[in-house]
């Protein structure tokens, strides 16, 4: 839905899997105009669509576990 709203690629499929660090660091040298936050799973969230924000979900290792969105 991000992409409708916000132009460019709005999800990173191919990080999942990857350290959050790792992930958050190739997005914003990919897309230099958004913020990649990397929060734990089961982190309570605004739900408000920001076109400069992506965030960046992962397990207790520290993994990458939903496909990073623009929102």
């Amino acid at each position: 839905m991000a992409s409708a709203y916000c132009p460019g690629k709005s999800s990173w499929p191919e990080l999942v899997g990857e350290y959050g660090e790792v992930a958050a660091a190739k997005i914003e040298q990919e897309k230099p105009d958004v913020h990649a936050i990397v929060i734990p799973e089961g982190t309570i969230i605004t739900q408000e669509l920001r076109c400069n924000r992506v965030r960046v979900w992962v397990d207790e290792n520290g993994v990458v576990t939903t496909v990073p969105r623009v929102g």
